[in-house]
């Protein structure tokens, strides 16, 4: 897919956007780990981290100092992860897993080279101590840094740390047991209707399950209504190379789209399909981002590959 941009903030992105990126490209992987631990979801994370680049983008002209740009880039970040949990409702069910009055403090940092086993865990903590243990233990920023990030006092941060280690401790030390992501019986119609339409590349039927404002979003290339959108000739240019799969990345029923290789055909990047009434309203695409696949704990592929 080579959408190419024009000069509008919506719709198809514009080239300075494009050179935006490119500056910011040895940070992008560092924010996405850190937005899809806050969010809990590797797709969630992408999501978040986009609405936070494309924010530092529109603001860009006020940036006096170079220097300052990273630490912009995660207050941004660190912001909208935070919008997103508090509009899921997710922090008072985070919040209520635990007691503060009953952690006993203090405990040290794991150790290094456990950053990733941190990782996994810190969805269990609350916002602000799931920021701070991140940001300090997989990130290694200053509690200086972390103060500005989460804006908070050096000594909030430490507590902070201090309760989210010992909470992170205290864990019982068993294996997570996944079970098989439950769907709702007319989406997996949905979803296996437009799989159908897709590899046939019917067009038409595929745009007879969208609604009239159906939005279409593809990463860091459009983002607007699929009426007005190339989204459908892009893949038609690659037809011989691809073929759409439901699938799962860790608990969420996705679409995946699949490239031919030596070995059969390999997942490089999932499409999320949002619906109201067995109607699509939303499509997001992430052909950009082939790192959620690597970044994601399970990928699985329903269907034949």
């Amino acid at each position: 897919m080579t959408m190419q941009p024009r000069l509008e903030p919506t719709g198809l992105f514009d080239v300075r956007y494009a050179a935006f990126l490119e500056t910011v490209a040895h940070l992008r992987g560092r924010l996405h780990r850190y937005c899809a631990r806050m969010t809990g979801s590797v797709l969630d994370g992408e999501d978040v981290m986009q609405e936070a680049l494309f924010e530092v983008y529109c603001k860009i002209d006020r940036l006096d100092d170079p220097s300052a740009l990273r630490s912009w880039l995660f207050r941004t970040a660190h912001n909208r992860c935070i919008d997103f949990l508090r509009n899921q409702k997710t922090r008072r069910r985070a919040e209520a897993n635990f007691a503060v009055d009953d952690i006993v403090l203090p405990a040290e940092p794991a150790g290094q080279g456990a950053d990733r086993a941190i990782e996994r865990l810190v969805i269990h903590l609350p916002p602000k101590e799931r920021a701070c243990v991140l940001l300090k233990d997989v990130f290694d920023h200053s509690l200086e840094e972390i103060a500005d990030l989460v804006g908070s006092t050096v000594g909030g941060v430490k507590a902070a740390l201090s309760r989210g280690r010992a909470k992170l401790a205290a864990l019982p030390c068993r294996p997570v047991v996944r079970s098989e992501p439950s769907q709702d019986p007319q989406l997996a119609r949905l979803l296996a209707r437009y799989v159908e339409l897709f590899n046939r590349r019917d067009w038409d039927g595929v745009r007879a399950l969208t609604s009239a404002d159906a939005q279409l979003r593809v990463s860091d290339c459009f983002r607007g209504l699929l009426s007005e959108s190339p989204y459908f000739v892009e893949y038609e240019k690659g037809k011989a190379n691809w073929k759409m799969e439901i699938g799962a990345v860790d608990d969420e029923i996705v679409l995946l789209v699949l490239h031919r290789s030596e070995g059969g055909r390999t997942p490089v990047y999932p499409v999320r399909i949002e619906a109201t009434d067995g109607i699509i309203k939303r499509i997001s695409d992430y052909y950009a981002c082939p790192w959620l696949i690597r970044a994601a704990h399970a990928v699985v592929v329903a269907g034949p590959n």
